[in-house]
């Protein structure tokens, strides 16, 4: 069974950074692509954004340009850096990694950043 354990969340003011992690329990290899999503209270899950396994990478208009999705393959993690934070970045993070061999998808229980001065 495959874990996903973020960290990094917290509370922030406006124009600060944070850096989530998200730590696989097994080589990130193994999957054909991870990346963060995020709900806002009373709104739907929306893609942040996505590393494939070949090392490309997308994001989300809302975030391109200040967040910067990466990942260490010796230690089966992905982050997420983010910068010039803004109130509306305030929601639960969420990692996600989809199987390369079934297409299976996995979640982590969330990490909660706030944005708030």
């Amino acid at each position: 069974q495959v874990q996903l354990v973020e960290s990094g969340g917290g509370m922030v003011q406006p124009g600060g950074s944070l850096r989530l992690s998200c730590a696989a329990s097994q080589s990130i290899y193994s999957f054909r692509s991870m990346g963060w999503y995020r709900q806002a209270p009373g709104k739907e899950r929306e893609l942040v954004a996505v590393i494939d396994s070949d090392g490309s990478a997308s994001s989300a208009d809302s975030v391109k340009s200040r967040f910067t999705i990466s990942r260490d393959n010796a230690k089966n993690t992905v982050y997420l850096q983010m910068n010039s934070l803004k109130p509306e970045d305030t929601a639960v993070y969420y990692c996600n990694a989809v199987l390369l061999v079934w297409g299976t998808n996995y979640w982590g229980k969330g990490t909660l950043v706030t944005v708030s001065s």
